[in-house]
């Protein structure tokens, strides 16, 4: 194992402070399990608050989305390994303005169960808290039993609109009623060529050979649909391409946003080579593109791949989506 760390069981705790302390117009670390990051300032009095958690590993998701129009407080585990209880409900307090919380992540069963918990916890403070699941991996489960799907890189947009609703002072409800449907306008796949290391288990988490890929692997190396010889870029997008406009049909005049991803080691020159298809195939479609995203913004450590997500807009998604933001990782206006 090659990794830049001291102590692979402080790997999580220092590069949370080393956070901190490059962006502390940003964020803060709040109470005192040291895994809980907030606003560096609290939303105004009376605004909903919005929480998320997850394991390390996935910068910018979830930690880095903690900001002005976007999340509230964040609770973070070990890399890949669910926070608990108590250090998600910490980050409901911290997010707590007197308007009610938000819970927003992915689909995943440790993650559901302590948030569960820490929505218990916090009911006797008299926090009331709504919940909305990010269920975009088209590979992890057919249509017919979307519920079953994993959370990954579509929970960018909808911590983006849900925080702008928050953002604009509408109530809970209405909050939660805009994360949901953010939640089921997204549809993602992803690819992986190359694995990566948890620092706490010293080694890949799976492996795959030189001149392979896997087609719908997940963000934790979570099986995928074909595991075969690595084609070529127009080769996978296309196929990318398929599998989601297969689940998510879009017809002449609709306007979507769309998500080229790095999953960490993938460089931005092959995410724009990937993403001349994506853009083909939308337009062939006769869709608006309305602002791509092309970058790192839901990663898996150093693990190569990408991954594509679409978001099928509607006016008031799409107002959502332009409202202003500002967090270390991304700003909008």
């Amino acid at each position: 194992m090659k990794k830049i760390l001291n102590d692979p069981n402080a790997y999580v705790d220092e590069m949370l402070a080393g956070l901190v302390a490059a962006h502390p117009e940003h964020y803060r670390l709040h109470g005192d399990s040291g895994k809980v990051i907030a606003r560096a300032k609290d939303g105004k009095k009376g605004k909903v608050g919005i929480v998320t958690g997850g394991g390390s590993g996935h910068l910018p998701v979830f930690t880095g989305y903690v900001g002005t129009g976007l999340l509230d407080a964040c609770a973070i585990g070990d890399v890949f390994a669910s926070p608990s209880a108590e250090q998600m409900a910490d980050a409901i307090r911290a997010a707590d303005q007197g308007a009610g919380v938000l819970r927003l992540y992915g689909n995943y069963g440790g993650d559901v169960m302590n948030f569960d918990m820490a929505g218990d916890l916090v009911e006797f403070e008299d926090i009331t808290c709504t919940t909305v699941l990010l269920a975009d991996d088209v590979a992890s489960a057919p249509p017919e039993e979307a519920e079953k799907r994993r959370g990954v890189a579509g929970m960018v947009y909808a911590f983006k609109m849900a925080g702008a609703a928050a953002e604009e002072g509408r109530d809970l409800d209405a909050v939660t009623a805009v994360a949901q449907k953010a939640a089921d306008a997204c549809r993602s796949i992803g690819a992986a060529l190359s694995p990566c290391t948890v620092p706490q288990a010293g080694k890949p988490t799976f492996e795959i050979g030189d001149d392979e890929m896997e087609m719908g692997m997940g963000i934790h190396g979570e099986p995928g649909v074909w595991r075969g010889k690595l084609r070529t870029a127009d080769e996978i997008a296309g196929e990318m391409m398929d599998r989601l406009l297969q689940d998510m049909p879009l017809d002449k005049g609709d306007r979507v946003s769309v998500m080229v991803n790095s999953l960490g080691a993938t460089p931005p020159e092959e995410l724009y080579i990937l993403y001349r298809i994506v853009k083909q195939r939308l337009e062939g479609e006769g869709a608006e593109i309305v602002m791509p995203l092309v970058g790192r913004y839901a990663t898996s450590m150093e693990m190569a791949g990408v991954s594509f997500t679409l978001c099928k807009l509607d006016d008031e998604l799409e107002k959502l989506l332009n409202a202003p933001c500002d967090c270390a990782f991304w700003r909008v206006g």
